[in-house]
């Protein structure tokens, strides 16, 4: 068994489980996804808590989409 010193939370959007790791935000994996601050205030609107890197990708790529229309 292998224990991980950072929280174990599921993403808040798809429910996979990520290894947060809040206290050390740059090797987060949340971290590898750049977005812009609209994109974050677009995001935060929506959710309050981790999300994946995965489901920031499809958010980043919901809002531009959005911007289109």
């Amino acid at each position: 068994m292998i224990l991980s010193k950072h929280e174990i939370i599921p993403c808040e959007r798809c429910g996979k489980r990520v290894e947060c790791k809040a206290n050390s935000y740059t090797k987060c994996q949340c971290s590898k996804v750049q977005l812009s601050l609209n994109e974050i205030q677009y995001v935060s609107e929506c959710f309050d808590g981790c999300l994946c890197a995965d489901c920031l990708l499809a958010l980043q790529e919901e809002y531009r989409e959005f911007l289109k229309s």
